[in-house]
């Protein structure tokens, strides 16, 4: 007896965002085909977005999972959310995203929904602007987050005690502070110099007054 080997389980999670059945016209009459848009993920900051068509609704879906994994990208998770507020516009869809704090879970639905999941997500807020199908909002989200980046006061952070971190942010405050009011100074005291007249400007006298005879 042959012994089957059961094929390895793939690190990656899918979810099929859409399903059509498609049509082509052709000389003999009509040729039906199958359209399938799988998104994959593995819940690690990876994820990726195929579209593609078959004979059966087996094949397109294999096909599409090819797809996505050729189509992969990384994102940038900090504790569980994303780094800073982000949007994003594909054709006629358009994706808002928002930080939120530990705990407050995932508040948008849709496909948008799926893609955040699998990308690794727990706590995000977001919101879907305009009409848009399943497959332009779930480009949208993938668009928007891939355009994260690592916030700048997350990177100062690094390497630094949170009472060092804290006494720097006031030093950087007070510094913007000064300078504002410098600018302040600067600037009334360049409105006096113009209000004044230029040096050798002969002085003109009053007219008198005539009087009567």
């Amino acid at each position: 007896m042959k012994k089957f080997s059961k094929k390895p389980k793939s690190e990656f999670e899918q979810k099929l965002l859409d399903l059509a059945r498609v049509t082509r016209v052709v000389r003999g009459g009509r040729r039906f085909r199958f359209r399938a848009t799988v998104v994959i993920g593995n819940r690690r900051g990876k994820i990726g977005i195929g579209t593609a068509k078959g004979t059966d609704v087996s094949d397109s879906i294999s096909k599409a999972f090819n797809k996505a994994k050729k189509s992969l990208i990384n994102i940038k998770i900090v504790e569980g959310t994303i780094p800073h507020q982000v949007s994003a516009k594909f054709k006629s869809a358009k994706v808002l995203m928002k930080p939120t704090q530990k705990g407050r879970g995932i508040v948008v639905g849709g496909a948008v929904r799926q893609v955040v999941e699998l990308a690794g997500i727990s706590d995000l807020s977001a919101k879907i602007i305009g009409k848009g199908s399943k497959i332009n909002n779930a480009m949208a989200a993938i668009k928007a987050l891939q355009s994260l980046k690592e916030n700048p006061k997350r990177k100062e952070k690094k390497g630094l005690t949170p009472k060092e971190f804290k006494t720097k942010s006031k030093e950087s405050k007070e510094d913007k502070n000064k300078e504002k009011t410098q600018f302040k100074v600067d600037s009334k005291a360049k409105k006096n110099l113009k209000s004044q007249k230029p040096y050798g400007e002969k002085k003109t006298r009053p007219k008198r007054k005539k009087t009567q005879t």
